[in-house]
Formats: C-alpha cells, sequence, structure tokens
C-alpha cells in the first residue's frame, strides 16, 4: 500500500470509527494541504489555519517551558477545532461537532497522527528544482537616506523666454 492511500485509509478510518468529526485536513507546518475530506477552498484555508495556530502553541510552549506541543484546541458554539502534530511536518486537524467527547477523541486523533507522521516522515522528499540566478541587486541608498542621484549632462540650453 502506498502513502497516500495509507493516509486516506486512516482518515476515512477515523471518520467512520467518530462519527461525531465532521471532517479532517492533513497538511504540512508550512501550511499546505496533504490530503482532505473537506470542500478544497474550506481545506486550504484551514491548513494554513492549522499550521498558524501550531506555530503560535508551538511558540507558547517554549515559552512556558512545560514539555512539547500536543495539540491545539478551539471550542465553538456548536462544536470544536483540534489540531495535532503528525511527525516532524504535517499536522492533523480536526473539525467536531457539539457531541464530540474531546478526551475519547484525543487518544483516537493522537493514535492516526502518529501513524500518518511516520509515514509522512520516511517518504522520499520531492526533488526542488535548482533557484535560478538573482537578479542584478537594486541601487544601494546612499547615507542621506536616498538612492543616488543621476546627473545628466544636457548640450542644449533652453530657449529665452
Amino acid at each position: 500500500m502506498d502513502a497516500d492511500t495509507m493516509m486516506g485509509t486512516e482518515l476515512q478510518g477515523l471518520r467512520l470509527r467518530r462519527p461525531e468529526v465532521a471532517g479532517t485536513v492533513l497538511a504540512g507546518t508550512d501550511g499546505l494541504l496533504i490530503s482532505s475530506d473537506l470542500p478544497p477552498t474550506d481545506a486550504t484555508h484551514l491548513a494554513a489555519l492549522a499550521a498558524a495556530s501550531f506555530g503560535l502553541g508551538h511558540r507558547v510552549a517554549d515559552t512556558v517551558r512545560q514539555g512539547e506541543f500536543r495539540e491545539s484546541v478551539l471550542r465553538t458554539a456548536s462544536g470544536a477545532v483540534v489540531t495535532y502534530p503528525a511527525g516532524r511536518n504535517a499536522l492533523l486537524t480536526l473539525v467536531a461537532d457539539g457531541a464530540a467527547d474531546l478526551e475519547a477523541l484525543h487518544a483516537d486523533a493522537r493514535a492516526v497522527a502518529r501513524r500518518t507522521g511516520s509515514v509522512l516522515d520516511t517518504r522520499r522528499p520531492v526533488a526542488v528544482p535548482p533557484m535560478p540566478e538573482a537578479p542584478a541587486p537594486l541601487a544601494a541608498r546612499t547615507s542621506r537616506g536616498g538612492l543616488p542621484r543621476r546627473v545628466t549632462h544636457h548640450t542644449w540650453r533652453r530657449p529665452p523666454i
């Protein structure tokens, strides 16, 4: 079974076991979508927001020095959105309805995040094309704070008025 099929199976299995989960998004920590069962527009936005939430949560965890970031939980009036790290470079985000038992959901979702994260961590990285050569540098500012002045010598004189 290839990695994409395995991840899709994991996400579908989670949805079947936990009917209170309304949608799942698997995204990179850079906010790029990997897999989802939400509508595409919602999935790409949620992937980016999950990455921002993860970055903030990770930063807070570092600041308070109480261990590693485990999950980010956002409770709404009618449900919750929970984001878990999935390996070194991915995030699993779940959209759950108001009837969700979050403690039970955490145990199941962490296991799915661990399995999908290990698959993503062992995948061969995609070859990145070399960066194109940088264009010529822009004009440097002078100590006066402006761009260097271009002096042109005119060979003609303005006629008298």
